[in-house]
């Protein structure tokens, strides 16, 4: 099955080195629970460990997918023909959108290990909300499936 140049799916997963700090925490869990004996220090390793990589699974399973003419990031999913046109921001563009640049109103769904990001205004005038800006490590392949979702959605 071939997918349509309308189709993108990604999951902005978490650093590597964020599974490295998740073991190490359950380590300094262990370590606090040395003087109680041998269990505790065990029950602390694996303990830690479990609830620092949910932690880390859970910030890091964050979706941006444009599927079926919307846009679906995170929990968000905003219609294509509600969008503009998509603007690819570079590491620069992107971290100055992530700070002084950033408007309130706007959606975000940003991660800050992810350098690139993709800015997309709102043209729905009943929407207050005045951009998109989603992270992505493809924001070519993003801004091409939003433009490809748009003139779908026109022809249809």
């Amino acid at each position: 099955m071939q997918l349509s140049p309308a189709h993108h799916d990604e999951r902005l997963s978490a650093p590597r080195a964020w599974w490295g700090i998740a073991a190490l925490t359950g380590l300094a869990c262990a370590l606090m629970l040395l003087p109680l004996g041998a269990l505790p220090p065990l029950a602390g390793l694996v303990g830690g460990s479990a609830l620092a990589g949910m932690l880390v699974s859970s910030y890091g399973s964050a979706r941006v997918r444009v599927v079926n003419g919307s846009l679906a990031a995170g929990e968000a999913r905003i219609p294509v023909t509600a969008l503009g046109e998509p603007e690819i921001l570079e590491p620069e563009e992107a971290r100055a959108w992530r700070t002084y640049k950033a408007d309130t109103r706007a959606f975000m769904l940003m991660r800050s290990y992810v350098p690139t990001a993709v800015r997309i205004e709102v043209t729905d005038p009943a929407d207050p909300t005045p951009y998109v800006y989603v992270s992505t490590r493809e924001p070519q392949s993003l801004a091409a499936a939003i433009r490809a979702a748009k003139t779908d959605s026109a022809a249809a």
